[in-house]
């Protein structure tokens, strides 16, 4: 029976498919978070281009691939870890967020800044990569199906009424 208020196909008498949870969510959203990031660092690319030339490019993906990779360490955590102990996950990213946090501070000062890194564009760079791959993360996530709760079984002693 259909509304007289929509307009669509007839209702008929045929099941509703069930949509499980989201297959791989940390792996959907690396790829996400990813392919924002990384347009995004195009478009910034090309501004610092026309402001800086080359060295404006490099700085800027410099920075904005440093962010990316920061986050991206954490996704693949989420996703090898999440799979066999999804509550521990949460424990490995907090462990590993102080990790990359001085791993990169270590490498970032040990190596210092090249001669040919424009400060201004690698922050804008990382700025930029970073409020992107969150927004597309924050996306990423609003969109996927996570089950909270078991299927319910039916109860195999009693019929059904």
């Amino acid at each position: 029976m259909t509304s007289d208020a929509e307009s669509g196909p007839p209702s008929g008498n045929g099941t509703v498919g069930v949509s499980g949870p989201t297959r791989s969510l940390w792996l959907g959203l690396l790829a996400l978070s990813s392919a924002a990031a990384g347009a995004s660092l195009i478009l910034t690319g090309t501004v610092a281009l026309i402001f800086n030339g080359w060295v404006g490019v490099f700085s800027s993906s410099f920075g904005g691939l440093l962010v990316m990779a920061f986050f991206a360490i954490s996704l693949l955590i989420g996703h090898f870890v999440g799979r066999n102990n999804p509550s521990g996950a949460i424990g490995l990213f907090v462990a590993t967020y102080f990790v990359k946090v001085i791993g990169f501070a270590v490498v970032l000062f040990a190596l210092g800044a090249p001669e040919w890194l424009h400060g201004r564009w690698f922050l804008i760079g990382a700025v930029v990569a970073v409020v992107v791959w969150q927004a597309a993360e924050i996306y990423g996530f609003s969109r996927a199906r996570l089950q909270i709760y078991n299927d319910p079984q039916p109860d195999r002693g009693t019929p059904d009424v």
